[in-house]
């Protein structure tokens, strides 16, 4: 579980170094909370195409499950670098709490 929690620092670093480079600076808070929204939006778009009912437009499939994750988990770790979030610990946080509180919650 702790390889898991350094993996998520390791990125959490990697899109910080991305966004100072390459992205010239984080936008504020607020945008990239919108912009978390719209990726769920894409993303939930996506899954009712490939496993609701609707049926998919010319277009509607060209990105990937994977890739619309992968849009979800930048902007979540762009999150966590602008408030001070330890993802790695965060996460591993909250799997300690589910362990505890859903033990025994899925038995029969």
């Amino acid at each position: 579980m702790e390889q898991t929690a350094e993996g998520l620092r390791r990125a959490q670093t990697m899109v910080d170094r991305w966004i100072r480079s390459t992205g010239k600076g984080y936008f504020s808070e607020l945008t990239n909370m919108v912009m978390l929204t719209e990726e769920v939006g894409e993303l939930a778009r996506l899954i009712g195409r490939i496993y609701g009912d609707q049926v998919a437009k010319e277009g509607d499939l060209r990105k990937s499950l994977g890739e619309e994750l992968s849009d979800i988990l930048m902007v979540t770790l762009c999150l966590a670098n602008q408030t001070g979030v330890d993802i790695g610990q965060a996460f591993l946080d909250g799997m300690e709490k589910r362990e505890r509180r859903d033990r025994k919650r899925f038995e029969a």
